[in-house]
């Protein structure tokens, strides 16, 4: 294994710059060590997993988990409110960062993860292969 860690600022897509790193550094395979920070906006898709629920307010990351790679995020977030409700669900694009984000990434290195189209979730789901050329 191996560990990232970077930080975001003001204004930044928290989604966006997740995946960006993930390129950059070419990570095929890896997952959300920890995220902590605060959101000035939220776009979270519901359990249907159809609704995407756009908030616009101060909000706290509380959680933020899922599998990254260079070709694919799957990541869900918990947000605390400023009344210190939580809501939470699967994150996407537009979750701008407030003052800071800090986010660690752990890199697997001997799998890489890809997707394929599964019909029955209706979703690009992750696919999981060891990594031959990362092989000890």
């Amino acid at each position: 294994m191996k560990e990232h860690a970077f930080r975001l600022v003001y204004g930044q897509d928290l989604y966006k710059c997740i995946l960006n790193f993930c390129i950059t550094n070419n990570i095929k395979a890896g997952f959300i060590g920890c995220g902590v920070g605060c959101l000035t906006t939220a776009n979270i898709r519901d359990a249907g997993g159809k609704n995407i629920h756009t908030i616009n307010e101060p909000l706290e990351i509380v959680s933020l988990i899922g599998t990254v790679s260079n070709n694919r995020l799957h990541l869900h977030i918990s947000l605390a409110k400023q009344n210190l409700t939580v809501i939470g669900g699967h994150m996407v694009e537009g979750c701008l960062v407030n003052t800071t984000c800090e986010i660690v990434i752990v890199e697997l290195e001997k799998y890489k993860f890809n997707k394929f189209f599964d019909k029955n979730t209706g979703y690009n789901e992750i696919l999981i292969k060891e990594n031959i050329s990362n092989k000890k």
